[in-house]
């Protein structure tokens, strides 16, 4: 099935096929349909089964050949589609999605979040845009400053509304929904279906169609994935030693807390490796910097939280480690499906201390297999060593307008907030398999000192 056979207009296809892309994923073929018959939507997919364009694909079709679409470039506009995203990286990638698919259009859009100035966001909002991407923290403050108009939205979208509802954005988000119009298309994208999801489903959604795809090609199964048992304090030397000896060159590891990434890049730094932290209390700016670096290659390991590290999506990246094993085992599967993709080969690596060891029975549990383990020499851990309570500080709402953060003590294996990952490409020529969920995360606007940090 091609693009143009799902019913989206010669303008979209073009741009499509501009991007080298000619065969839906399965997620887009079952969506952009369904979509385009104009009905709401509940679909359950994980970022990297390309579900970013199985929205954006009809989204954009429906708002450029329905009776309200604009005639010209220049004309002011209402806001017509509203899509809301948990983090900073993932609207600034759904917003540049729109971007791309839509070059052959007369939409326009923007993307607001926190961690930038809000006023050149006032001043795009008050010329108007027709699809409007936001994080719910930033969209709060432009609905109580009065500089953002929701009255005539026709299509609202939850993005990773799972994710959302982790990070404690559900009422954020009734806020929204209740200035919207009661007359409206919803689309509801989830990686998961909790009881939390199918009450905010059954309360926003009306008949939706439904859809759930796995990802293909299992990350599970594709990756090359081992544990390395080491004592907790030999961790950042067991890491350099992998680093150094193996002549690893680009390195996504993932760290437990803000503070922990902070002390390892400062740690690799002192090894002669060169590292930079990405997670909520850095910059914009400087989480896009590193972002850019990393993927250009002129750095050599970027360290991250789950959360900071939604917009992260290279093609060909070869190793992840798990510096600190995630609370919740889906989050796993989560951090290592950055890695084999677009049909290469990746390789896992996780380094587990006996604090550790409940997550790490939790999370083969729900991959179904035990982990090939593999004891470093010269970093044997000590058989006598106990475990330790390990100490979990929140997130927060870093990248879609924190609101406060907690400090709490929990036993391995403990929950906590989920992810889901960046998406990839996949599938073999001679026909490109279109993904969809790409692109680096651009700011809104240059840092103002005197922008909300939300």
């Amino acid at each position: 099935m091609s693009f143009a056979q799902l019913g989206l207009s010669d303008a979209i296809v073009r741009a499509v096929t501009d991007h080298g892309y000619t065969v839906p994923t399965p997620i887009q073929a079952q969506a952009i349909p369904a979509v385009l018959a104009g009905g709401d939507l509940l679909a359950g997919a994980q970022t990297g089964t390309g579900k970013t364009a199985g929205f954006t694909l009809p989204l954009l079709h429906r708002l450029s050949t329905g009776s309200n679409a604009p005639a010209t470039n220049t004309q002011t506009r209402p806001i017509r589609a509203l899509i809301l995203t948990p983090t900073r990286e993932l609207a600034a990638q759904v917003e540049e999605s729109v971007r791309t698919y839509g070059k052959y259009l007369k939409l326009t859009s923007t993307v607001i979040f926190g961690g930038v100035g809000i006023n050149p966001q006032i001043k795009m909002l008050k010329h108007g845009v027709d699809i409007l991407v936001a994080t719910p923290g930033r969209l709060l403050d432009h609905m109580q400053q009065g500089t953002v108009n929701l009255n005539h939205v026709e299509i609202l979208i939850l993005d990773e509304a799972d994710r959302m509802l982790d990070m404690g954005f559900i009422k954020d988000i009734r806020k929204v929904l209740a200035v919207l119009p009661k007359k409206r298309q919803n689309l509801l994208f989830s990686a998961t279906f909790s009881e939390e999801i199918k009450t905010l489903a059954d309360g926003l959604l009306n008949a939706p169609a439904m859809i759930e795809v796995a990802r293909r090609n299992s990350t599970v199964e594709i990756i090359a994935q081992k544990i390395h048992p080491v004592d907790r304090d030999k961790k950042h030397p067991l890491l350099s030693h992998l680093i150094t000896t193996n002549k690893w060159s680009q390195v996504l590891v993932f760290t437990r807390t803000k503070h922990g990434a902070n002390k390892l890049v400062e740690q690799l730094g002192r090894d002669g490796i060169t590292g930079m932290a990405i997670h909520g209390n850095k910059s914009q700016s400087a989480r896009t910097k590193a972002l850019a670096e990393f993927k250009d290659g002129a750095l050599q390991v970027l360290v991250a939280t789950d959360i900071a590290a939604r917009g992260i999506d290279i093609d060909q990246l070869p190793h992840v480690v798990n510096y600190d094993l995630p609370n919740v085992p889906e989050d796993y599967v989560h951090r290592i499906g950055r890695t084999g993709r677009a049909g290469a080969t990746g390789e896992a690596v996780s380094l587990v201390c006996v604090d550790e060891l409940d997550m790490l029975k939790d999370i083969q549990k729900l991959i179904k297999r035990q982990l090939p383990s593999e004891i470093v020499a010269g970093f044997e851990p000590d058989p006598n060593a106990k475990p330790q309570p390990i100490q979990l500080r929140s997130q927060g709402h870093p990248g879609g307008g924190g609101r406060g953060s907690q400090q709490r003590s929990k036993p391995a294996g403990g929950g906590a907030a989920r992810s889901s990952a960046p998406g990839a490409r996949t599938g073999g020529a001679p026909a490109k398999s279109f993904g969809g969920d790409q692109g680096a995360g651009r700011p809104a606007a240059p840092r103002r000192s005197g922008g909300r940090g939300r």
